[in-house]
């Protein structure tokens, strides 16, 4: 059982240019300290994928477009141990993927608008500081970065200056975003689930789905 600690481990590392493992990995790095055969089950699973797929990587090529587009999604109360959601985000520069992220949330969300709501928080901040890396090195367009959410009840969070009684507990948090947009550096927009594509770092998807958003988040054969 020692051997998942240290697989986990190499799995963490491929992380870095293989964001559909990120889910995955994410999951199973969660009971690296108490393992079971279960895991150990999952792990080898995550392995015959990956020496199915050792030809794939992340394609980075040419784009037209330097604007900045991101999208997050969270799976509310996912977790059967604790009820804690899990949020993930993809972010674009261009058509080509530059960040990503698939993890747990650290409390307990109330509602499923509240766990949404926390991951548009997430790629808020990511999106900030690779706004400022641009300008730094005289790259940024300068146009606002576009957030897309599959949740209508977030995103009206993100415009709403008035806040509800049942939202005041992450009001942080909610002043962060909506300063965002205010100020116009930040566009939040509806996305349907169907097409949204932060989906792959948030549950297991059925394989033909998990193909589709492979590919959209350009994991290819190189």
């Amino acid at each position: 059982m020692t051997d998942l600690l240290g697989r986990s481990g190499a799995l963490q590392y491929l992380t870095i240019t293989r964001p559909d493992l990120s889910y995955a990995v994410n999951r199973l790095c969660q009971f690296m300290h108490s393992p079971t055969d279960e895991h150990w089950g999952l792990v080898k699973r995550v392995m015959r994928y990956v020496k199915g797929t050792l030809s794939y990587g992340l394609r980075i090529s040419p784009s037209a477009s330097s604007n900045i587009h991101s999208y997050s999604d969270s799976d509310w109360a996912s977790c059967p141990v604790d009820r804690k959601s899990t949020s993930g985000f993809a972010i674009y520069l261009g058509d080509n993927l530059i960040s990503w992220l698939s993890k747990k949330q650290r409390t307990v969300a109330r509602s499923s608008t509240e766990a949404e709501y926390k991951a548009l928080t997430d790629v808020s901040a990511e999106v900030t500081w690779v706004v400022l890396l641009l300008r730094e090195l005289g790259l940024h367009s300068w146009k606002p970065a576009t957030l897309w959410c599959d949740n209508l009840g977030a995103t009206y969070l993100c415009a709403n200056p008035v806040f509800h009684a049942l939202t005041k507990h992450v009001e942080i948090d909610y002043h962060f975003v909506r300063d965002k947009v205010a100020s116009g550096d930040f566009l939040v927009n509806y996305i349907s689930t169907i097409d949204q594509l932060a989906d792959i770092f948030t549950k297991p998807l059925p394989a033909p789905r998990f193909a589709a958003m492979r590919d959209k988040l350009n994991v290819v054969a190189l």
